[in-house]
């Protein structure tokens, strides 16, 4: 059995007054769509659902779903947050069949970045362009993650998604619409220089300099009080 499980009930009442109560009651309301069955309408308890929630696998693995001890795999397809609330409106799960492949955005993670040649110079920045990649593959390939290495970038070097180390039986569809859309992952930078301090008595020429201007601007302005 998959730690990545969730456990629901089944539901009659719709609209959004019955949605509106199950939320007051601290349940969440959502639907179980797909896999050749029927839509099917379930309620889940928020606080352990909003637990899971916090988890990297509920975003991007199989869930087994328990609707009244019935077990279905699942994919999480859409979740409604309140604005400002630490509150879950609403989840769309989708049905699994094993035997056809799925699309999912899987995050990435990066490894051994401080031990790169990039990672141990002090004015070199290494910049993350994407943090999940989108792939395709049998849902009993799915992955958690993907990896990065970072251990051999240096300043300078770029890593795309064609240099990405995939399980078997998982690609990146992207990649089969061209070269153009090859996209960075990774790129190691030259950070910002900070600029070098003015040595001692540089400027103090100009500032003499512009001192009997000043003067003299006094100066003439006094006559003009003169003469008039």
């Amino acid at each position: 059995m998959s730690d990545n499980k969730l456990s629901a009930k089944s539901r009659s009442d719709e609209g959004k007054g019955a949605s509106r109560r199950l939320r007051h009651a601290g349940q969440i309301p959502a639907i179980v769509y797909g896999g050749g069955s029927d839509p099917q309408s379930i309620q889940l308890e928020h606080e352990k659902t909003w637990v899971a929630s916090q988890k990297e696998w509920f975003y991007s693995s199989i869930i087994d779903l328990d609707v009244d001890g019935k077990l279905e795999k699942v994919l999480l397809r859409d979740m409604q947050r309140h604005p400002y609330k630490q509150l879950i409106m609403h989840i769309d799960f989708q049905r699994v069949n094993q035997n056809e492949a799925i699309r999912m955005s899987v995050p990435l993670h990066f490894v051994n970045g401080e031990q790169s040649p990039a990672g141990k110079a002090a004015d070199v920045v290494i910049m993350h362009e994407l943090t999940e990649v989108a792939i395709s593959c049998l849902p009993g390939d799915l992955p958690l993650n993907i990896e990065v290495d970072l251990s051999k970038l240096e300043l300078g070097d770029t890593i795309h998604l064609s240099s990405l180390v995939l399980p078997e039986g998982v690609e990146i569809p992207q990649l089969k619409l061209g070269p153009d859309h090859d996209v960075a992952i990774v790129v190691a930078r030259q950070g910002r220089v900070e600029a070098e301090p003015a040595a001692e008595g540089e400027g103090e020429g100009e500032e003499a300099a512009a001192a009997p201007k000043a003067a003299g601007d006094e100066a003439a302005d006094d006559a003009e009080g003169e003469e008039k």
